[in-house]
Formats: structure tokens, sequence, C-alpha cells
């Protein structure tokens, strides 16, 4: 089989700080943007890797969702522990700075863990945890 990786999603709450961190901080392109207010999807991936993409979405959208699972929701955004997402890097102690500099919310600095992983973690505006890896 050959299958690949082509879309994951992570909530947002509030499209335009998603959007201008996905784009403006991590550099992402934008490759598609539907929707109006708080209820929009917006796409974006990597530049050059056209067949990888996350899709921002409004948390909870889906009508079958009841009011007490979109509290939960809520409470986990907040906390930062609902989604998450793992991207690489062949820089990522430059990685690193620029996203300090850029003043995202730093959960870990650059460090090698046991299992031979090297890398850093962070919250998007949403709260969604993002770690980056050195690429091998």
């Amino acid at each position: 089989m050959d299958i690949t990786i082509n879309t994951s999603f992570l909530p947002h709450n509030d499209p335009e700080a998603s959007l201008a961190f996905y784009r403006d901080t991590l550099g992402f392109e934008v490759r598609n943007d539907v929707g109006e207010g708080e209820m929009r999807w917006i796409t974006v991936g990597p530049v050059g890797q056209t067949d990888t993409c996350i899709v921002l979405e409004p948390p909870a959208a889906d009508p079958g969702v009841t009011d007490d699972e979109r509290r939960a929701i809520a409470e986990m955004m907040a906390k930062g522990t609902y989604r998450k997402i793992l991207l690489a890097t062949e820089d990522l102690d430059g990685t690193f700075e620029r996203l300090q500099a850029s003043d995202v919310d730093i959960v870990q600095e650059p460090m090698e863990h046991a299992w031979g992983v090297r890398d850093c973690a962070f919250r998007d505006p949403a709260g969604n945890l993002i770690r980056i890896s050195q690429a091998r």
C-alpha cells in the first residue's frame, strides 16, 4: 500500500490569530479559507509541500456534538490539552529562536530525550500543543 498523511485538523477559537500564527510565525502558506467569522475553515501547509495540510477549524462545529461536549472541548482547549501535532525541521535551534522572538507560548526549550529525539514545544493561539523535532 502507498498511503500518506494528507490533512490533519486543529481547532481554532480566533481564526485571525490562528491564521497569523501559522502564516506569519510558522511561515505556512494559506491554501484555502472558507466561511465567515468564527465559522471559518482555514487550510495551511508548509511551502512546497502541497500534499501536506492542516485545517484550522471551529471546535465542535459538528451538529452532532452536545452542549456538554462543547463545554468539555472549550475547557480542554483553555488548558492546552485538546489537540497536538508534531512537526520537524532541519534547523531546530534556528526555528526555536525565531519562535521565541515572536513571543509564542513556549512549553519546552530544545532538548534531547532519552529515546533519541531532540525537540521543543509551544502552543498556538488556540492552545494546541505543537512539538517540533530535529529532522533526522
